[in-house]
């Protein structure tokens, strides 16, 4: 496609489709995912930041 920029798809639509919201994540669950993916706790407090829970300090 050119513009090399540009995008398509297809998208499809049913009027009985439902959709899911990733819900605020807690200090425990975001503690137990740094351990796991090697990070400190301020890394993942940073890229999860949209979706905590509570006010990281």
């Amino acid at each position: 496609m050119l513009p090399t920029a540009a995008v398509s798809g297809w998208y499809f639509a049913h009027p009985d489709s439902q959709y899911f919201v990733v819900g605020r994540v807690t200090r425990e669950q975001v503690e137990d995912y740094a351990r796991r993916k090697g990070w400190t706790l301020a890394e993942a407090e940073r890229w999860l930041a949209p979706n905590l829970d509570y006010d990281p300090e």
